[in-house]
């Protein structure tokens, strides 16, 4: 009787495994298609000579020695992207927080306080970048314009000066807050109102209130909104490389090609510098170089907040 049963339960659980297979099959293609075949492949072309004409040929560590240390831009581009990273991301969730908790304060016209906030976001990142830069444009801009008016002699000069061109990118991207609006909105008010009206009876402020009650609650939306924050930054490219073109006033027709970086390699980033060694210098192996680069620096912070102590999550989460 064991022996006629065994057989069975084999064949169970043959069968609950490719059931399995099956439902996880959609993911497993899209993980290999998009994501593990583009990996294995930028690791086999980072040891490769390659123009994208002839064939690939090994060169060994020749392109990461070039990237890492003979590279003049490879610095200030990295020290750019860090730099959006650590700024950019914290300042679009403290903004993000307080215009949510602002929100949900409000007794009247909510729908019209957050259709305002959240309508920037819906513009695209091209069109976006070039009314901001109009706006900020150091001769005509009326921002410009309203500074001198007010009084203020010596206004910046935003995208066309080294030391405000980062400053203005982060602006552009807080003009734009609505996606992480809309989340800690959601969040904010999915905290219980039971918590509040007791922390209200034991006395607690306003202060005390958001620190022992919010805060807990919405900690899990925090680590995404930074995790996530992280990794677009990460990618950082479109409005970093459509300001600095327009800022510089260069014309782009055919055939035109302009380093980006505008001004003095301060808006360059390291997505900047792949594209343009893979795409417009045809050296694929030292873009696969920083592409790899990237994607380790972006794996290796992703994993620090992901830890516990890093302080975004409490231990039951």
């Amino acid at each position: 009787m064991a022996l006629s049963v065994a057989p069975e339960l084999r064949r169970k659980h043959r069968r609950n495994r490719l059931r399995t297979l099956g439902f996880l099959s959609p993911w497993l293609v899209g993980f290999s298609v998009f994501f593990a075949y583009p990996l294995l492949a930028t690791v086999y072309f980072s040891f490769m000579h390659y123009n994208q004409i002839k064939e690939p040929t090994f060169v060994g560590l020749r392109n990461w020695t070039y990237v890492l240390t003979q590279m003049p831009l490879f610095g200030p581009a990295l020290w750019n992207t860090l730099w959006l990273v650590v700024v950019m991301v914290a300042l679009r969730v403290v903004f993000g927080l307080g215009i949510g908790l602002l929100v949900t304060k409000i007794k009247s016209g909510v729908g019209l306080f957050r259709t305002a906030f959240y309508i920037p976001y819906l513009a695209p990142p091209v069109a976006a970048t070039v009314a901001f830069v109009f706006l900020l444009s150091p001769g005509s801009g009326p921002v410009n314009e309203i500074l001198s008016a007010v009084g203020i002699g010596s206004p910046p000069t935003w995208f066309n000066d080294p030391a405000w061109a980062k400053p203005s990118l982060v602006m552009l991207s807080l003009w734009g807050i609505g996606d992480l609006m809309v989340i800690f909105m959601a969040a904010l008010l999915d905290v219980p109102k039971e918590q509040y009206e007791a922390a209200e009876l034991d006395g607690a402020g306003a202060w005390a209130r958001f620190r022992y009650v919010t805060w807990p609650s919405i900690t899990p939306i925090v680590m995404f909104a930074v995790v996530t924050g992280v990794v677009q930054t990460m990618q950082y490219y479109t409005q970093a490389l459509v300001a600095g073109k327009l800022a510089s006033g260069i014309s782009v027709g055919p055939g035109t090609v302009i380093q980006p970086g505008y001004p003095d390699h301060t808006t360059l980033t390291v997505p900047q510098l792949v594209y343009s060694l893979g795409f417009q210098n045809f050296n694929t192996g030292a873009a696969c170089v920083l592409s790899l680069v990237l994607f380790a620096i972006a794996m290796a912070v992703t994993s620090l907040l992901m830890r516990k102590r890093a302080g975004l999550l409490t231990a039951e989460d």
